[in-house]
């Protein structure tokens, strides 16, 4: 017998790591699309209005400055309430089991059936879990939590804002540095890279569909830069 058929993820010795990076995978590449998207579409709108450079350097500084912090403040925020709400649960959960606990046993027998066990095989393992221990494992069966895995909201805050000021660099770089003439083809091509690099990142790590993620990424990018590359176009012939 081989390695693999004796331990059948030693295939893939990273499987389990998988979920416990994807809070932070999931911020970090929000962040990163949305720091190039946003400063792309906003300098590609300011570059279309004016070809002062005092002027694109200050938007590109302080859009980066604003959305990395929103982003920060906004992940903390979100992932502190979900970290919250879980943490209700399985406090709820511990109340339950302290004061009914057959009535908890047979509850986790019932969602052990429900996956395709036998009332014996389930009652059995629901006795051999709850002995064990009770909480976590009537939390993952019933709440889908893992109380050993609660979400980081730090976690998530620093990957959102650090990836979103990673992403902006990119069109700040182009806007800034190109000759006036350029700055905005210049800019779409950098952000085009930039979003299929990110796409290519993100299902790498979560082992998703490659294409699907660049042309996802690619597409809804280009839209954005496009529409704010006509609205500042009209503004500076207009005012």
């Amino acid at each position: 017998m081989t390695q693999s058929e004796t331990h059948p993820t030693a295939s893939f010795p990273d499987e389990e790591a998988v979920s416990g990076r994807l809070n932070a995978l999931r911020a970090g590449v929000l962040g990163a699309n949305d720091g190039i998207v946003s400063i792309a579409a906003l300098l590609v709108g300011v570059v279309a209005a004016t070809d002062n450079a005092s002027i694109i350097l200050t938007t590109a500084v302080a859009g980066i400055a604003a959305g990395a912090l929103s982003m920060g403040v906004g992940e903390y925020v979100s992932v502190s309430s979900q970290r919250d709400a879980e943490a209700a649960q399985l406090e709820r959960e511990r109340q339950w089991h302290d004061h009914r606990p057959e009535w908890e046993l047979e509850q986790l027998t019932l969602l052990h059936m429900e996956t395709g066990m036998s009332e014996a095989t389930a009652r059995q393992a629901a006795i051999e879990q709850t002995a064990h221990d009770p909480l976590a494992a009537h939390a993952r069966a019933h709440l889908g939590i893992d109380p050993e895995e609660l979400v980081n909201p730090w976690h998530a805050a620093f990957a959102s804002l650090g990836a979103f000021t990673l992403g902006g660099i990119f069109p700040l770089l182009a806007a800034v540095l190109a000759p006036h003439d350029l700055k905005a083809p210049l800019t779409f091509a950098v952000v085009i890279v930039a979003l299929a690099i990110s796409g290519t990142v993100s299902a790498r790590l979560g082992h998703a569909p490659r294409t699907r993620a660049i042309v996802r990424n690619v597409v809804g990018g280009s839209l954005a830069m496009a529409i704010t590359y006509g609205i500042g176009s009209f503004f500076g012939v207009h005012l």
